[in-house]
Order: structure tokens, then C-alpha cells, then sequence
């Protein structure tokens, strides 16, 4: 890449203004100075503008980039598909302010298609008040593996066997996903060592599906949607190349001529309609074995190459499946982990109560490195004097033992709060303090308890506590918003025995309440005020929004994308004036 000088002055060297980005950046050409293709961005990964590089790159108009969240609109995987903002480097890069390099990622173009590139991110201000980074886009340089008549460049050497394997080991290791395993496989071995590849798996009722079958065409990887489905069951005796690997027996070679004859089970008739789909004319097929079943078979085979398999490929298609089952293994028990942690979760968080005329909604994210259970919790129930509960909570940990620990907390808190509907929510937090102290195996946590009434002017009415948690945020119809301070005492867990405070406000018609955990505000590398503020103004721009539409929008806008830690959100809002 030719070097660039990456600094962004004005017409005076002064960093550009917010309202003058998209203007100033074209009229003074910056930008246009960059021979690289240049995206700048700001603090919310939001476009502000683009040189004309970047538009011929990506096939895009400057109207149709400025503006758009950067990773929403051009970040993909291989298939197309959107990148995890979790697992996005780029977006990762350009929200810290990190600067960083990468190389061979695939971008979305305005004509659909996909085009792979290298990328290097650094700090940038677009505004002398907010933070920024530029992307500099160039074409990725890749290695010639093949010649343009499809044949390799050369046979695999004993070096690259032992690259493929370890690449092989890196990128199923990094995945707790078996169709993003499967995926990685493919693209490892097509086309370096095939033009096709078939993944047959059996399910836990050992019952078999062609789960993916892809195809090396026009330079690119193409799933075959038309070829993958359900398959029928494995012969006990078949003496078939696949009916045997999903026996567990050893690998072995195949072609056409190996089907041509009377079909001996229904796996052999699909074997010849794949044969004859694909035009291969040689396959090698492996059995993918996990440490105690086998959990299928994988086929790879050659169609546009003229050299054949031989025995001596074997081997190397037999480490490969040996990884591939292990990933598998730990993908399943991942998967079975998982389900029994979203079953726990599920009674753990409550249903809403249905309050006449107040609209009510929550929301839980699990942290997306741990279980799919955590410390984070809401809560909302009735109480015995017509007055309604309102929880948020987060105990200290985002695994199991915190989901047990919350558990343990918000059932004490629920016996508190009704035997003593009439006492304040401070009342009930102390009283829950010195139990946690002394019968709950939780280190510490912080939490709201609000108590909701509905007084005779229908007006609600929010009487609070706080034990260390962020503050809830009231915002009104018109979208002017209020963070409740008020009532702030320490958190529980510590031993040190304070009076804590509560607090009463009147929450207006139309407007919405919002409690939250610190997983929504907090990131590693900003500070909780640039959190806090964020989540204002995007809650501002949304108090039009239905409810449900409200909290996943801020979800997906505020939620710092480097955080690891569970969310927690409880929502309500009250009905017009009458």
C-alpha cells in the first residue's frame, strides 16, 4: 500500500466540524488526497465521508455510504452473511480508536457483489469534540495457488500439508459453531484440494443430512442449497464408499463408475444424482469421527481438475476429518451445554405483569464469550397494596454461578417485598442486605427496587432505592430526557451498614422508563459518562418508537461492541393523558 498521510486538517489544519464533514472533507479533498480508497467514521461507527476511491471500490454513490453504520453495511463473511459486530475486528478498531491492520476481508459493493480487501484503521477526528477513525481500503494480495486452466500449481508439499493441518487446527479450534466449522473446512480444502466438498452428518437419532455441499466456481465458493437436505439412513452392510465412512470405517476412494451399478440403499441413489449434479470424477471419502461416535462423513471431489485422488491423499483427508470431528465434538457439547443453560435462564427471568394501560417490555443478552446465563437480572411483580414491584440487578459474574447467586438474591427480594408491601424500597434493600450477608452465596451486587403506584389523578408514580446500580433513565414523548440520581446508596455486599435513601417522582404521560444493567454503558477502553450520554441521545431519538422496537434499537446502537458482560433491560410506558 503506498503510504498516505492519514491526519484529516481543514482548510486552516483545524479537525473538521460534525455539520461540516460530509461538505468540507469533498470540498477541500482531504480525502481525495488519499490514494488509498478512505471511509472516515466517527465515534458511533456512522459514515461522514468518503473520497472517490472508495465509491469507485465499492460501487457506491457517496449518498448511499455517509451516513450508514460502516460494519452494518460492508462488513461480510465469505457467504455474504453479516459479520458479528462481537467478532468484528474493523468495528472493534474503529470504535476504540485502535489502530490496526487486517488483510483479505470481504466488503459488500452497491451492485451486490462481494470484493475482498485489506484494511487498515486508525485514529481520526471528524470534530474537534468527538472521536473518530478513518479506514483505509486496498486490494488484497493473494497467494497464486492455482493456474487459470483450474489444474494446481504444483502438488502439496510435505510443508504444505503441515501448514494446511495447522491453519486446519486454528480455525476449527476458534469456533464454537459447527456450521461455521464446516464453512472454515470447505474453504481450506476448496479449491486447494478439490473442487468440491460434501458434509454429511448424522444427528443425535442417527438419522443423516447433507448439511452443506460446496462448490469452487468463477474464482469464488458457492453453497449448493439444491443438494443439501436430508438423506436416508445408513445400510447396516452396504459395502458403499459413504455408506461405510458413516459406519466409522476407514477412508476411501470413489468415482462415477463406483455408483453405476443397481443402487443397494437409498444413500447409493442420492450418491449417483450428487456424481452426476457435480460432474466429479473422483472423490475421496473420510468418516468424521468424534472422541466416542462417529458424527459423519466428509467427501471432496474433482471435477474441473483433471489429476485424480490416489491413495496417497488418504492420509491427509484423515487428519483433516480427525480435526473436524474434534471441532464437531466441542461445537455438540457447546450446543448441549447451551440449551441447558437457555432452559435455566428461561425460568429464572419472569413474565411481565399486565398493568392496565402501561405498556411494559424486558430484555436479556447473555455475555457473548460465557454462557448463555449471567448475573444480570429484571424483575417486576405485584405487590399486596395494588402497587407493583419494578427490579433491575446485576450480581457480580456472567457465568453459572452468578446465575445462581441472582437467583438466590431475587427470590429473597421477592419474599421481602411482599410480606412488607407498605415498608419503603429502602426498607426491603436493607432487609435484603443483611440476609445476602449473612444465607446468599453472593459476593456482591448492585440493584433498583422501585415501587410503581398509580395515583387518583392516573398519574404513576415512581417511589426508588438504589444500591450502586447505573441510574434509570425517564425520557419524555418529546424526547427530553432525565437520568433519576436521586436515592443513590451503596451497593449490597459489603458489610458497611448505611441508611439508605429513597426518592419519588411522577412519570409524565407518554413517557418511558428505562432500567438497565452496566453492560449496556460500559466499555473496557471508554469512560461510564461517554456510556451514559450515549444512551441518552439514542434514547431521545427513539421515545417515538413502540416499545419493543425502543429497546432493541438500543440494543443494537448503544451496547458497547467490546463489552463482554450480560444485559439486562426493563422498559415501561404510561398511557396518554386522558
Amino acid at each position: 500500500m503506498d503510504d498516505v498521510d492519514v491526519a484529516a486538517p481543514g482548510r486552516d489544519g483545524a479537525a473538521l466540524s460534525g455539520n461540516q464533514a460530509c461538505s468540507d472533507v469533498a470540498l477541500d479533498g482531504t480525502l481525495e488526497n488519499l490514494r488509498a480508497s478512505a471511509i472516515a467514521v466517527d465515534d458511533d461507527g456512522l459514515i461522514v465521508a468518503v473520497n472517490s476511491a472508495a465509491q469507485n471500490l465499492l460501487s457506491r454513490e457517496a449518498s448511499e455510504l455517509v451516513g450508514q453504520d460502516f460494519h452494518d453495511l460492508l462488513h461480510r463473511d465469505r457467504y455474504g452473511h453479516s459479520v458479528p459486530r462481537t467478532r468484528c475486528q474493523i468495528r472493534k478498531a474503529l470504535l476504540t480508536g485502535a489502530t490496526r491492520h487486517g488483510d483479505a476481508e470481504w466488503f459488500a459493493r452497491g451492485d451486490g457483489t462481494l470484493v475482498r480487501l485489506s484494511w487498515l484503521v486508525t485514529p481520526y477526528a471528524p470534530d474537534p469534540s468527538r472521536a473518530g477513525a478513518l479506514a483505509l481500503l486496498y486490494e488484497a494480495k493473494e497467494p497464486d495457488l492455482h493456474h487459470s486452466d483450474g489444474e494446481p500449481s504444483a502438488p502439496l508439499t510435505d510443508l504444505d500439508r503441515l501448514a494446511l493441518l495447522a491453519e486446519t487446527t486454528t480455525q476449527l479450534t476458534s469456533t464454537l459453531d459447527s456450521e461455521e466449522a464446516l464453512h472454515r473446512l470447505a474453504a481450506l480444502t476448496v479449491p486447494r484440494l478439490a473442487d468440491w466438498a460434501v458434509f454429511d452428518l448424522l444427528t443425535e437419532r442417527d438419522e443423516v443430512r447433507r448439511v452443506l455441499v460446496m462448490e469452487h466456481k468463477d474464482g469464488i465458493l458457492v453453497e449448493r442449497e439444491d443438494l443439501q437436505g436430508p438423506m436416508p439412513p445408513v445400510p447396516a452392510e452396504s459395502p458403499m464408499p459413504l455408506s461405510r465412512a458413516l459406519r466409522g470405517a476407514a477412508s476411501s476412494l470413489a468415482g462415477p463408475a463406483t455408483y453405476q451399478g443397481p443402487p443397494d440403499s437409498g444413500i447409493a441413489v442420492e450418491q449417483q444424482r450428487l456424481f452426476t449434479a457435480t460432474g466429479m470424477h473422483s472423490a475421496v471419502i473420510a468418516p468424521i469421527r468424534g472422541l466416542r461416535d462417529v458424527l459423519g462423513a466428509l467427501t471432496l471431489g474433482r471435477a474441473q481438475r483433471h489429476g485424480a485422488f490416489t491413495p496417497a491423499d488418504l492420509p491427509l483427508l484423515e487428519d483433516l476429518t480427525r480435526r473436524a470431528g474434534l471441532a464437531l465434538d466441542n461445537a455438540r457439547l457447546y450446543q448441549r451445554q447451551r440449551k441447558v443453560a437457555e432452559t435455566m435462564q428461561r425460568h429464572l427471568l419472569p413474565q411481565l405483569p399486565v398493568l392496565p394501560g402501561l405498556e411494559m417490555t424486558a430484555r436479556y443478552v447473555p455475555a457473548p464469550d460465557a454462557s448463555s446465563v449471567g448475573g444480570d437480572w429484571y424483575d417486576a411483580f405485584a405487590l399486596a397494596t395494588h402497587a407493583h414491584a419494578l427490579v433491575i440487578g446485576d450480581v457480580v459474574g456472567h457465568d453459572l454461578d452468578a446465575a445462581a447467586g441472582m437467583a438466590q438474591v431475587r427470590n429473597m427480594l421477592r419474599a421481602f417485598a411482599w410480606s412488607h408491601s407498605e415498608a419503603a424500597p429502602s426498607a426491603v434493600v436493607t432487609r435484603l442486605d443483611d440476609a445476602v450477608m449473612h444465607i446468599a452465596e453472593v459476593p456482591m451486587a448492585t440493584m433498583i427496587l422501585a415501587r410503581l403506584t398509580l395515583g387518583d389523578d392516573t398519574l404513576w408514580r415512581l417511589r426508588w432505592t438504589n444500591a450502586g446500580h447505573p441510574p434509570p433513565l425517564l425520557i419524555t414523548h418529546e424526547g427530553q430526557t432525565r437520568y433519576l440520581n436521586e436515592a443513590h446508596g451503596i451497593l449490597l455486599g459489603t458489610g458497611v451498614t448505611r441508611p439508605r435513601p429513597d426518592a419519588v417522582t411522577v412519570l409524565p404521560p407518554q413517557a418511558t422508563l428505562l432500567l438497565y444493567t452496566d453492560g449496556l454503558v460500559e466499555s473496557p477502553h471508554r469512560s461510564i459518562d461517554h456510556g451514559l450520554d450515549r444512551l441518552r441521545r439514542h434514547a431521545a431519538s427513539l421515545a417515538h418508537r413502540p416499545l419493543d422496537s425502543f429497546c432493541d434499537l438500543l440494543l443494537d446502537q448503544v451496547r458497547p461492541s467490546d463489552n463482554d458482560d450480560d444485559v439486562a433491560m426493563i422498559a415501561l410506558r404510561t398511557p396518554p393523558p386522558l
